[in-house]
C-alpha cells in the first residue's frame, strides 16, 4: 500500500533540492539521480546491498584541511573514536592531523597504518593496564590523565618520562544535551577545577620521576554551538595555568563543534572560534604573567559527520493510528543515536519526488524507541523496495553499531571521482558465530 492511499491529505509537489550544508562536498542531483563522489546512489546499493555507509574522502580531506588553514599555529587533532576506521585514519595523517584514541583498539587501527607515535594523544576516562601498556610500547607521543589512580598506575608502567597532559572539567556549561555535556562539575570526566582536584592532579604529575607535565585539557561537550563556552574554558584553564607555579606548554581546548543535521541548522563558526579564542588566550595570560601556551584542538565529528550517507531500502509501508511508518532495512543497529540522544535526521527518497507528506522512518529492530527519523515528508507512493538517504551520518555510527537482533552491521564504502571501493566490508552471519565458541 503507497502512502497516497494511507494519507491521501498531502502538500509539497516536485523533486525537493538537496539541503543545503547537509551532502558532502560535490554531491548533485542528476535527472533524478543523486550523485555521491561522482558515483550513482542506486549503482552503490546494488554494487554493496544496504544498509551501506557511503563515506566521501574529499570531504574529509577538504574539512580536515579547513582546521588546520584557519588555525595554522594549532596543533589539530582528529578524534578517532568519531570514525574508527583504518583509511580514514591514513587521510588525516596525509593532511598533517594528529589523532587522538581511547583504546588499545583505537591504538591497534592506528599501528595497522603507522600513524605516527609521536602524533598519537592516549584519551579516555578509563584507561585499562592494557590501554597504558599499549601506548606506551608503541611510545605514543602524550597520555591525558583522567585520574589519580591513572597517574600512580601510568608512573608504574612508564620506562621513562612520559610527556602527560592533566583532563580538567572547567566547570562550563555546553548548552547542549546533558548525555554529551562533558566539561560541567559532578560528571565522569576529568579532574574537577572548583573542587581543588584539578591543581592537585598538575602536582602530582609534575612530582612524579616517571612522568612529564606538558599540558592541560579539557572537552565541555558536543554538538556546542556557541563559541563563548570556549571563550570562557579557555580563561579558567589559564587561571589554572597561572596557580600552577610550573611551565604548561600544551592548552587542549576539546572538541565538539557542531554539525548541522537538518535543513536550516547552520554551520559552527570556526572562523569565530580561531579568533576569540586567540584573543582571549593572549589577553588573560598577558594579565596572569604567563606564557601563551600552544593551543591543541580535537574535531572529530566536525571532519567526517557531514561526508557520511547512510542508504537503505524501504521494506515496508503501513499506518498506525496517527502515523504513517516507513520501515527500513537498518536501524538502531546502524544508528543508535536517535535513541541515544533524540538526534534528529533528513531523510530522501532518491530516484524521484512528487507530492509529499510527513511520515516516521523506523528501523526492523525489536524495540519502540528503533526510529530514526520522524516527521520527514517522503514521496506519496513511497513503496517497499524504494531507496532512501540520509545525510551527515559520517561520525559515531560505524563507531557505535551494533549487532542487537543478531544484525550483521553494514559496510563503509568510499567514494571519490566517480570511484567506489569498500573500507569496511559488511559483517557476515559467518562472523557473528565465530565469536560464540
Amino acid at each position: 500500500m503507497t502512502l497516497a492511499e494511507l494519507l491521501p491529505s498531502v502538500g509539497m509537489t516536485g523533486e525537493p533540492a538537496l539541503e543545503a550544508g547537509l551532502w558532502p562536498l560535490g554531491t548533485r542531483l542528476d535527472r533524478g539521480e543523486l550523485l555521491l563522489g561522482g558515483v550513482p546512489a542506486t549503482e552503490l546499493a546494488a554494487r554493496f546491498g544496504t544498509p551501506c555507509q557511503v563515506l566521501d574522502e574529499g570531504t574529509v580531506r577538504a574539512r580536515a584541511r579547513g582546521f588546520r588553514e584557519v588555525l595554522p599555529e594549532a596543533e589539530v587533532v582528529f578524534a578517532g573514536k568519531a570514525l574508527p576506521c583504518r583509511e580514514v585514519y591514513r587521510w588525516v595523517a596525509d593532511e598533517g592531523l594528529s589523532l587522538d584514541v581511547c583504546s588499545a583498539g583505537e591504538l591497534a587501527i592506528a599501528r595497522s597504518v603507522g600513524f605516527p607515535a609521536e602524533r598519537v594523544l592516549l584519551h579516555g576516562n578509563v584507561k585499562t593496564p592494557e590501554d597504558l601498556k599499549a601506548a606506551l610500547g608503541y611510545g605514543v607521543g602524550r597520555v591525558v590523565v583522567d585520574s589519580f589512580d591513572e597517574i600512580e598506575q601510568l608512573g608504574a608502567l612508564a620506562g621513562g618520562p612520559q610527556d602527560v597532559l592533566v583532563r580538567v572539567t572547567p566547570g562550563v556549561d555546553p548548552r547542549t544535551h546533558r548525555a554529551v555535556a562533558t566539561g560541567v562539575e559532578d560528571q565522569k570526566f576529568g579532574f574537577s577545577l572548583a573542587g581543588g582536584d584539578a591543581l592537585e592532579a598538575v602536582l602530582r604529575v609534575v612530582e612524579h620521576p616517571s612522568l612529564r607535565l606538558v599540558g592541560l585539557h579539557c572537552h565541555v561537550g558536543s554538538q556546542v554551538r556557541h563559541v563563548a563556552v570556549y571563550e570562557e574554558a579557555a580563561r579558567r584553564m589559564v587561571g589554572l595555568i597561572a596557580s600552577c607555579g610550573v611551565r604548561v606548554e600544551q592548552l587542549d581546548l576539546g572538541g565538539g563543534f557542531a554539525v548541522p543535521y537538518l535543513p536550516g541548522e547552520g554551520e559552527f563558526d570556526l572562523g569565530g572560534f580561531a579568533h576569540r579564542v586567540r584573543v582571549a588566550l593572549s589577553h588573560e595570560c598577558a594579565l596572569r604573567r604567563v606564557p601563551v601556551p600552544r593551543l591543541l584542538v580535537e574535531p572529530g565529528r566536525s571532519v567526517v559527520a557531514g561526508a557520511g550517507v547512510t542508504l537503505y531500502r524501504v521494506a515496508a509501508v503501513k499506518r498506525g493510528t496517527t502515523r504513517v511508518f516507513v520501515a527500513v532495512d537498518g536501524g538502531m543497529s546502524d544508528n543508535p543515536r536517535p535513541a541515544l540522544y533524540g538526534a534528529r535526521y533528513a531523510v530522501r527518497l532518491v530516484g524521484r519526488g512528487g507530492r509529499r507528506a510527513p511520515v516516521t522512518v523506523v528501523g526492523r529492530h525489536c524495540e519502540a524507541g528503533d526510529v530514526l527519523a520522524e516527521n520527514v515528508p517522503l514521496p506519496v507512493d513511497v513503496r517497499a523496495g524504494d531507496l532512501l538517504a540520509v545525510p551527515v551520518t559520517g561520525a559515531y555510527h560505524h563507531a557505535l553499531a551494533s549487532n542487537y537482533n543478531a544484525v550483521g552491521r553494514p559496510p563503509v564504502v568510499g567514494v571519490r571521482d566517480g570511484v567506489a571501493r569498500v573500507l569496511v566490508r559488511r559483517e557476515t552471519e559467518e562472523d557473528l558465530l565465530r565469536r560464540d565458541v
